[in-house]
């Protein structure tokens, strides 16, 4: 990019190369080429090792990390000015030298019920196999719906729903955004109600990562940013940093501006379901890591230690 004027000339997106990811980027690329109509935006799609590394659950192999190191790779080395993330897929805390620029207007957060032969969850019969990459999920399923047989699902989108059209689930667990974004709302049969499954941390929004030192970029994904759904995952992501939050620790963090205050729910359990503790808590917008770094203090208070420390003998131990 040529920071020497304040129109670049080329605008280069970093993005990996799944179906899903490469919608968010030319969702991305339109929004800017509309904003910069002299420039020549550009996507450079890439294989990450999240996506090679499919026969091992996420949190066994490196987590979240594991979809954006080359995208940052090829920031550092200038191939690129920026990179679209699936919120939900960053890691809590960014690597040094890089933040996140912008956080566009969220899609809807929830989850969805994805199943050929069954309406709902509550319609599941005892035994029934469900599919989920996520330990978040699988806590909730786990605690809700003990009958349940709760296996691991990794693969981008298309290949999960091939998976499940192939008879190896009864259904599968996927974020409703996702599948919406990817023009296959008709696969979702229910979406999950936050009091059913609290979803993680910036599910269903975007954000706009660039490296700490670029000015000119920071100015060019500005107006991307919407300030509620921002204030709103600021929250979140507070609060699961606050608990160590990553795809090792099952963990849901969900804010709403509501009636002009920031309203912020949250729990962490064990994998097992058995023990979880929750909490929730309002405030004031502008206050909004504070409210994610008190609401974590709240669960702490409840017991939330001592989840998290049997967590990590656990992970130790794999």
């Amino acid at each position: 990019m040529d920071s020497s004027t304040s129109t670049p000339s080329r605008i280069v997106i970093a993005s990996r190369e799944s179906r899903l990811a490469m919608w968010q980027a030319v969702h991305v690329q339109g929004r800017l080429a509309a904003l910069y109509p002299q420039s020549q935006v550009e996507i450079l799609g890439m294989t990450t090792q999240g996506d090679q590394i499919l026969d091992k659950p996420l949190a066994t192999i490196g987590g979240k990390g594991l979809f954006i190191k080359e995208l940052e790779v090829a920031m550092q080395e200038g191939r690129a000015d920026l990179a679209v993330h699936s919120l939900k897929d960053v890691p809590m805390v960014m690597p040094e030298g890089f933040v996140l620029a912008a956080i566009s207007e969220r899609e809807t957060p929830f989850d969805a019920f994805v199943s050929n032969k069954y309406a709902a969850l509550d319609d599941l019969p005892a035994g029934a196999v469900v599919g989920t990459s996520s330990l978040r999920r699988e806590s909730v399923l786990r605690a809700r719906y003990p009958q349940l047989v709760i296996k691991s699902l990794r693969g981008n989108l298309d290949t999960r729903l091939k998976k499940l059209d192939a008879g190896e689930y009864d259904a599968i667990i996927l974020a409703a955004a996702g599948l919406i974004r990817l023009g296959l709302k008709d696969r979702v049969r229910s979406v999950l109600t936050p009091e059913q499954s609290l979803p993680a941390p910036g599910q269903g929004a975007l954000g706009i990562e660039i490296p700490a030192d670029r000015p000119d970029a920071a100015a060019i994904v500005a107006t991307l940013n919407d300030p509620d759904t921002a204030h709103c995952v600021r929250a979140e992501r507070a609060f699961s940093r606050a608990l160590g939050g990553s795809c090792q620790v099952p963990l849901g963090g969900y804010a709403i501006i509501d009636n002009g205050q920031l309203w912020l729910r949250g729990f962490v359990a064990t994998p097992d379901g058995k023990q979880m503790v929750s909490a929730e808590l309002r405030g004031a917008r502008a206050d909004d890591e504070a409210i994610g770094l008190k609401l974590a203090a709240m669960l702490r208070e409840q017991g939330a230690d001592a989840i998290l420390a049997q967590l990590a003998t656990h992970t130790a131990t794999q």
